[in-house]
């Protein structure tokens, strides 16, 4: 049989071979192997698949509104996608924000006191383990004087060591391996869940009013409601992403990045669409690691429940916690276009943070949690950082082959401005902070809230639209693939 099938085998192979009368030469019947040629196609579908990946699986959004439905939720996600698509820098300096704002969130609940290692019940009974009598672990108090000491048995003391070294090598397997889920610590992931509204006052019966950090403090502090029992793992597990999910996209990430690094090494032709994406991808690096401790795509806040007896809820002022925006002291052209840039406001942390007894989620860029100076001072050379590196890898394309002269001159104009867009605002805000005439700082306001922005967003179309139009007559080195890489695991 096998003879057999390696004897068809071999008729077929030598029937396709082409004669020496044929008319059909030998580079048109020739197809190059993907490992050293990659066709168009390749170069669109390995960078699409990293930059949706770039926008989509590293996006960590906000918990939405149990009345809101499918379409509103895939709507939300539509706006939060066009928003990284146009200024993925405002994601990771959002993405960098929240994980200040978790650091210091865990620190303020661990030490409140109300969250300890243990179930409350579990806690009530080693309070009576805590009080037992040192005499059980063979120790005896002896009075010498003024002066009182603790002697401990030798043999007592050697078993106490004994248990106390095998007690620690359980609670490390317990940990590691069945009973990790058993740490009731607020930890950093529990920080996200709460700034990602994770937990939502009820009352009858009925959600009331998600709470803020600040909220849910003061409520257990006061005994309006009692301190929620809820684990890591067991905020994890509501959670679409996981270690497996996560290492997929990071390694499709880094296997282009990996890809484009070796082209360089071998001087081969990189296309302007990976240029556009290998920005994307090192920012998503940085997002991805803001946000290693978020849940992803939570759909479900955990409830808790009003308990007091003491006060009513409606006695309870939940506006206290969100401080005015100003907008009404605002000039009236910066009210007229206010909605507009709300969202952009709201990342920032800047924007309206007013809940009302109706509202049901955090906003899509939450600014509500203040930041101390220090992690100001981080935030905003994160921020500058992130756009810089962005607008910097463009820059690389200046040196790559373009279709006409028209076009690298329009790329080199998208970059430059990207790059630079963001200091020029902030430039505009501490020229407006020096002036004195109101006229001209109204005017200064102006220029800052509207000219950069709708330059930045010029420019980022531009990038765009060039990173498809290149595509059409690509220059022979592009298409040549370096051998090896296609061995790397990726999608």
């Amino acid at each position: 049989m096998h003879l057999l099938l390696c004897t068809l085998y071999l008729a077929k192979a030598i029937q396709a071979a082409p004669t020496a009368n044929t008319t059909t030469t030998s580079i048109d019947s020739f197809e190059a192997p993907s490992f050293i040629y990659r066709s168009t196609w390749s170069i669109v579908s390995g960078s699409v698949l990293t930059l949706f990946a770039c926008i989509y699986n590293a996006i960590h959004p906000n918990i939405p509104s149990p009345r809101d439905g499918p379409l509103r939720i895939l709507w939300r996600r539509f706006g939060i996608m066009v928003m990284a698509l146009i200024a993925p820098e405002l994601i990771a300096t959002w993405a960098i924000r929240q994980r200040l704002c978790a650091r210091s969130l865990t620190k303020r609940f661990k030490g409140s006191g109300h969250f300890s290692s243990r179930h409350p019940q579990e806690c009530s009974d080693n309070i009576e383990c805590a009080e037992a009598p040192a005499e059980q672990y063979g120790l005896q108090i002896e009075d010498h004087e003024s002066t009182r000491t603790l002697v401990a048995h030798a043999q007592g003391y050697e078993g106490a060591l004994i248990d106390s070294a095998v007690g620690r090598c359980k609670k490390w397997l317990r940990a590691c391996v069945s009973e990790e889920s058993e740490n009731y610590t607020w930890t950093e992931t529990h920080s996200f869940f709460v700034l990602m509204g994770g937990f939502m006052l009820y009352f009858e019966g009925k959600p009331y009013h998600t709470l803020s950090p600040d909220q849910l403090l003061d409520m257990i502090n006061t005994g309006s409601i009692d301190a929620p029992i809820l684990t890591a793992n067991q905020i994890q597990d509501k959670s679409k992403g996981n270690v497996i999910s996560k290492g997929l996209v990071i390694l499709q990430v880094a296997w282009f990045v990996l890809q484009l690094i070796s082209r360089a090494i071998y001087h081969f032709e990189t296309t302007q669409l990976e240029a556009g994406t290998l920005a994307f991808a090192v920012l998503s690096f940085i997002t991805y690691a803001a946000w290693w401790n978020k849940p992803l795509n939570l759909r479900c806040p955990h409830p808790v429940y009003w308990t007091s007896t003491k006060s009513r809820l409606e006695e309870y002022d939940f506006h206290d916690y969100y401080p005015a925006n100003g907008i009404a002291d605002k000039p009236k052209i910066v009210q007229m276009f206010w909605p507009t840039f709300i969202m952009l406001l709201e990342l920032l942390g800047a924007g309206d943070n007013n809940f009302t007894h109706e509202k049901l989620q955090v906003p899509m860029f939450d600014g509500s949690i203040a930041v101390d100076d220090l992690n100001k001072i981080i935030l905003v050379i994160a921020g500058f950082s992130m756009a810089t590196i962005f607008g910097g890898i463009h820059c690389i394309a200046w040196f790559f082959a373009f279709p006409t002269y028209q076009e690298r001159v329009l790329w080199d104009i998208g970059a430059v401005a990207i790059t630079s867009i963001p200091w020029l605002g902030l430039s505009i805000f501490s020229l407006r902070a020096s002036l004195k005439h109101k006229v001209l700082k109204h005017l200064m306001l102006w220029i800052a809230t509207f000219t950069p922005p709708i330059l930045y967003i010029i420019g980022r179309v531009i990038l765009l639209i060039l990173m498809v139009t290149t595509l059409r007559n690509l220059p022979p080195g592009a298409h040549r693939a370096v051998s090896w890489i296609s061995l790397v695991p990726h999608l």
